[in-house]
């Protein structure tokens, strides 16, 4: 059996052209092929306007639908073709199988409703109509949301950003979700919070071994979290490897500058998430 077919998702060939101004098309991604293996964590990683976003909404087929998006190539989940699927089997995908976290709760989460109930819904759509309370709270409290009870009784208004990110998380949790692709989650946190958050992820899809793909413009972010990473620049990938492997041997130059970003911001930051990357390296 081959990689692919042992593959959770694969993309082969993806390209994605989008509508700028006086309907011209950019074309934002150019034939970027990557694969998600079952219970593995895999990083993007590349600058604002790199492409990575772009490619991770048209993996989840969340792009704007209009006939000026162009999306050509391969997306499959467990075997099934996804790209021109039509938007009922979208939803389903996404509603059972992918969970997503963003970098803005506030789009996401309704304020009108208790967080108890926002993660209820998600549990029904994972598990069926028949869910239990003492479900709901250990889904919250795997996201790593304290006090599980009082939280559940919250709105979002209530929380602070940090725990607004984890909620998400709890929300993809519930949704026994095979794979969570999480977009710049972290990126409006300060570095402490940023830290927790990425530590509630880590252990939340250790402990369910579920997938994940996780997106950032930072090398520091996917180092102590990722098995793999691919390097994004100009809507391509440029370079692709373990972790270990891109950050003791870089081949890119692109992928140099971002590790000596890093370098430079561990040097200053001793909360950076890299330093659990040295430590698991030191402990091998």
């Amino acid at each position: 059996m081959s990689q692919d077919e042992q593959a959770l998702l694969v993309v082969r060939g993806l390209q994605v052209k989008l509508p700028t101004g006086r309907n011209r098309l950019v074309h934002a991604v150019r034939n970027v092929d990557l694969t998600v293996r079952a219970g593995e964590r895999v990083g993007i990683v590349g600058e604002s306007g790199s492409g990575k976003s772009v490619t991770v909404r048209a993996i989840s087929g969340l792009l704007p639908d209009s006939p000026l998006v162009q999306v050509h190539g391969s997306i499959q989940f467990r075997g099934q073709e996804l790209n021109g699927a039509d938007a009922r089997i979208w939803r389903d995908i996404r509603a059972k199988r992918i969970g997503m976290i963003f970098q803005d709760p506030h789009s996401f989460l309704n304020p009108t409703m208790r967080i108890g109930a926002q993660i209820n819904e998600a549990l029904k759509m994972g598990r069926g109509e028949q869910t239990s309370k003492d479900e709901l709270l250990r889904v919250i409290a795997l996201a790593g949301l304290p006090d599980p009870e009082r939280m559940a009784q919250r709105f979002p208004f209530e929380l602070s950003g940090g725990m607004r990110q984890r909620v998400l998380i709890a929300i993809a949790l519930a949704k026994s979700s095979e794979i969570i692709i999480a977009d710049e989650p972290t990126t409006a946190l300060d570095a402490t919070v940023q830290r927790r958050v990425l530590k509630s992820l880590d252990d939340s899809v250790t402990a369910l071994g579920t997938s994940l793909l996780l997106i950032t413009h930072d090398l520091a972010v996917v180092a102590g979290l990722c098995d793999r990473i691919y390097v994004m620049y100009g809507g391509e990938v440029v370079e692709t490897g373990s972790t270990e492997k891109i950050f003791s041997a870089p081949e890119h130059p692109y992928t140099k500058e971002l590790l000596r970003c890093v370098q430079s911001l561990a040097d200053d930051t001793p909360d950076l998430y890299v330093s659990d990357y040295s430590s698991k390296q030191n402990a091998q």
